[in-house]
């Protein structure tokens, strides 16, 4: 609660308060005339959380009973679960406790059962404070003289009415973008008018553009904003290297995916005389050409993330910027804000150096190159030594590859003998090595999937995932001990409750998680990783390790990063992409202009913004996820629809009272329902976290292989459907 309303609030329940109308209040309480519109919007504002309330004198007094308020979480059975600031555990609410909120909902709940060891708190809505959409997302059905939307939000709640002469130019089966005119109540749907048409159900792109309006996202900058990228041209200006190192000498290079445009992160390694290493990490200074405050900064803020869809981008900085100026593409003078930290061979930064420097990229190297040079490397020492039967790794040696970038080999070798000792220490302090794979899915020129497998990482994207690890961390924990204002990448513990639950499920592997309520440490889950590393059942364990896991966020104050086993974690290798990126570059930029003496108000001022911002960035970053998660679950649906009837063999990835969740070699994951695993009647042990076969014994559990059919899929639904063979 902001601290006016916390004021005003305690001002009202106070012991020695006597009813007062809103201008006796004031006078009481010294609130200057200017300021006394603002009195009235906290007093309407407690008032509407039912924190207090008005006599018929227009008099205001407390209320007593302790009301809740948070986010309605809806399910499709009607059910729904609310979120309270501040607290771990949802409160869980009834379909007939609902008030008719719609998924998203901020609302004001009771409590009407408190938690026990047996089940969560129940609640019951006794106000909807705010609706979260004003619009929906969905497919638009005709019945003659009226018509509904179901909408792509299965959880939203209710189809929605739309009356003939609210129709627009919706046909059947086109995907509508609907303004809701009437809210649901008494039992009534909601009732909305068809505002936009975005295609037919099946007209390709139309599925994307759907996430894009369900999700209000931003997908064209305005045009002042690209007129002012345009300004910041696509040449460095000369004037602006005062200061600056000049590196364009040096041998850099970018190793990114073979699609990517925004390059933000270029590297170089140099064996030291002494021994050690120095890891040179330059970053794009989008913060010299992205000043405060301007339209460029507040589109940036608004969208807070770039977000990658399939088949397209909605980038956070427009073209202009984030595929020319601010890009470091090869052969061309960047800015770069830089950190070069001198690493021993045991791995540890023994000493950093921040700086700003313009460059000039050697090479832009794509992932798939750089490991092919590295098996070219490690071929060649397999060949000199006696092993013989290993030499046969030099028979798919890319020549063509390695003539291109043969003076540079000496250098890709001294990145991945520093990438291998980096990763060693990060495992040993407890860094969670989760294999995971990604889902590759690949588009027809008109958006449609033709394949979809497992993205195949090599261990030259192991170099850049260590280098940035090292980058991130060195900034983090310098700009702590300096008390700068800054916004830290935070991953607390774990509840104790959830890995006791994790530990149910690693029972069936012969595994356990140790860990008492003050002591859950990276390392334990680092143990089981080991464990299973390269057994049939990794992925399994390690999406389960995931699940466990608290999602990650900004914060303002540094907590630590449980995944990576850091003290000190904040995200700098990004800001094309990502705000906190930017926000804390300006920072830097700030300590270094100023010898790192800088102003008071300048702390104040960027602590507080730090605050908002983080939260801002957190909020963005989730849409962000949800968004790319459900434009991969609607291709994945396409792509099985073409293969209903097919059989495949998978591995149970859940075991739930409704039935089993199986995911294929390709990443595609299905539901069994209890009615499709046979003719048995199965029992769901909750404790054990299996399906046990009444009569056979037969038992289900995480990690087992099962064959499958595919019964049904639908894009529409985002959902696919197996029955066991």
């Amino acid at each position: 609660m902001e601290e006016q309303e916390q004021k005003v609030l305690n001002f009202i329940k106070d012991k020695d308060y006597a009813l007062m109308k809103a201008k006796e209040i004031a006078m009481v309480m010294h609130v200057p005339k200017n300021e006394y519109n603002e009195l009235l919007r906290i007093l309407g504002k407690l008032e509407l959380e039912l924190k207090i309330q008005k006599n018929r004198k227009n008099q205001y007094r407390p209320i007593d009973k302790v009301y809740y308020d948070g986010i309605y979480r809806k399910n499709q059975k009607g059910f729904g679960f609310v979120k309270i600031e501040d607290q771990e555990d949802e409160i869980y609410i009834a379909k007939e406790n609902s008030k008719n909120a719609l998924n998203g909902d901020r609302v004001l709940i009771e409590i009407v059962e408190e938690k026990n060891k047996v089940k969560k708190a129940e609640g019951k809505v006794v106000k909807i404070l705010k609706h979260e959409k004003d619009t929906i997302v969905g497919r638009f059905e005709n019945n003659k003289n009226f018509g509904f939307v179901v909408p792509d939000d299965k959880n939203f709640g209710t189809d929605i009415f739309i009356s003939k002469k609210n129709f627009g130019k919706a046909r059947n089966n086109h995907k509508v973008l609907v303004k809701i005119i009437k809210y649901p109540e008494k039992g009534k749907k909601a009732e909305g008018k068809v505002i936009e048409v975005l295609g037919n159900v099946n007209e390709a792109g139309v599925d994307m553009l759907s996430l894009i309006k369900e999700h209000h996202l931003p997908s064209t900058f305005p045009e002042p904003v690209v007129e002012e990228a345009k300004k910041c041209g696509n040449q460095t200006d000369e004037r602006d290297i005062v200061n600056r190192r000049d590196l364009r000498k040096d041998i850099i290079f970018t190793i990114d995916g073979e699609d990517a445009k925004d390059l933000d992160d270029a590297v170089k390694v140099t064996k030291l005389a002494n021994g050690n290493y120095r890891l040179d990490v330059h970053i794009a200074d989008v913060s010299h050409y992205v000043k405060p405050n301007s339209l460029l900064d507040q589109e940036a803020l608004l969208r807070g993330t770039s977000i990658y869809m399939l088949g397209r981008v909605i980038p956070m900085l427009p073209r202009e910027l984030s595929n020319g100026i601010c890009s470091l593409n090869a052969g061309e003078d960047r800015f770069t804000l830089s950190c070069s930290m001198e690493i021993n061979p045991k791995g540890d930064v023994i000493s950093s150096d921040v700086y700003k420097a313009v460059i000039n990229v050697t090479e832009r190297m794509t992932y798939a190159n750089v490991q092919k040079i590295l098996d070219y490397i490690n071929g060649q020492e397999i060949s000199n030594s006696a092993d013989l039967k290993k030499a046969k790794t030099m028979d798919n040696i890319d020549e063509e590859i390695i003539n291109q970038y043969k003076p540079y080999i000496a250098e890709f070798r001294l990145m991945e003998e520093l990438a291998h000792i980096l990763k060693q220490k990060r495992l040993e302090q407890g860094y969670l090595n989760l294999d995971i794979p990604e889902s590759k899915i690949e588009l027809d020129i008109d958006g449609r999937v033709t394949n979809i497998k497992k993205y195949e990482t090599t261990f030259a994207n192991e170099i850049i995932e260590q280098f940035m690890l090292t980058a991130n961390e060195t900034i983090a924990e310098k700009f702590f001990w300096l008390d700068a204002p800054f916004i830290y990448r935070v991953h607390e513990k774990p509840d104790y409750e959830k890995v006791q639950e994790l530990n149910k499920f690693l029972f069936n592997f012969g595994l356990r998680i140790k860990a008492n309520k003050d002591n859950i440490y990276p390392k334990e889950f680092a143990k089981i990783l080991e464990e299973v590393q390269g057994k049939e059942e990794e992925k399994v364990v390690s999406n389960l390790v995931l699940r466990t896991l608290k999602v990650a966020r900004y914060e303002a104050e540094n907590q630590g990063h449980f995944g990576i086993a850091s003290k000190y974690y904040c995200h700098f290798t990004s800001p094309i992409r990502r705000y906190p990126d930017l926000f804390i570059h300006r920072i830097i930029s700030k300590y270094l202009e100023d010898n790192y003496d800088v102003e008071e108000n300048f702390v104040e001022e960027y602590k507080k913004q730090a605050e908002e911002r983080a939260k801002q960035s957190s909020e963005r970053e989730n849409i962000a996820t949800k968004v790319e998660r459900e434009s991969e679950d609607i291709k994945k649906a396409e792509y099985m629809e073409s293969r209903i009837g097919e059989e495949y063999e998978g591995i149970i990835s859940s075991v739930t009272s409704f039935g089993i969740f199986v995911e294929l070699e390709n990443t595609v994951e299905g539901l069994i329902r209890f009615d499709d695993l046979g003719d048995e009647y199965f029992i769901y042990d909750e404790e054990r976290k299996i399906l046990i076969g009444e009569h056979t014994r037969i038992t289900y559990k995480i990690g087992d292989k099962i064959n499958i059919r595919v019964k049904d899929a639908s894009k529409l639904l985002r959902t696919v459907d197996f029955e066991k063979i």
